[in-house]
C-alpha cells in the first residue's frame, strides 16, 4: 500500500505519479492535517502519534510524507524508525509570465519526474 500523506489528493495527479506510487501497491491518501501555528512541542508531538498509529494501521509499503515542516518531520522520523520507506515527490517546475491589465502574471507549471526517499 502505497500511502499519500499530504494535501495533494492522489485522483489529481498525473499518470506518470501515479504510476510511480502504485509500484507500491494501491495508493490511499491520508490527508495532511492543519496544523495550528500556535502549537506547542507537546501539541505537535501529539499530531504526529495520532498520524504514525494511523498510517501504521494501513500496513503501509511505503509512504509520501509532505506537509506542515514539523510535523512532517516528526512523522517521517517516527515511520522510518519503524521501517517504514518513506518519500518526497520530486518535480521540475517552468515558469513563465504574460501581462493581463497593466499586470505580470506568474504562472508556474509543475512535472513529476520522481519519488525520493527520506535517508
Amino acid at each position: 500500500m502505497f500511502i499519500n500523506f499530504s494535501n495533494h489528493p492522489s485522483d489529481a495527479w498525473g499518470e506518470v505519479q501515479l504510476n510511480a506510487a502504485m509500484e507500491y501497491g494501491d495508493v490511499m491518501d491520508v490527508p495532511f492535517p492543519a496544523v495550528n501555528p500556535y502549537a506547542d512541542k507537546e501539541e505537535i508531538h501529539k499530531v504526529c502519534d495520532k498520524y504514525v498509529a494511523q498510517i501504521m494501521n494501513l500496513n503501509p509499503s511505503c509512504v509520501l510524507c509532505q506537509g506542515e515542516f514539523c510535523v512532517a518531520y516528526g512523522v517521517i522520523s517516527a515511520l522510518k524508525k519503524l521501517g517504514v520507506k518513506v518519500v518526497a515527490a520530486c518535480s521540475e517546475r517552468k515558469s513563465a509570465e504574460r501581462k493581463v491589465d497593466d499586470k505580470i502574471e506568474k504562472v508556474s507549471i509543475f512535472t513529476f519526474v520522481q519519488f525520493r526517499e527520506y535517508e
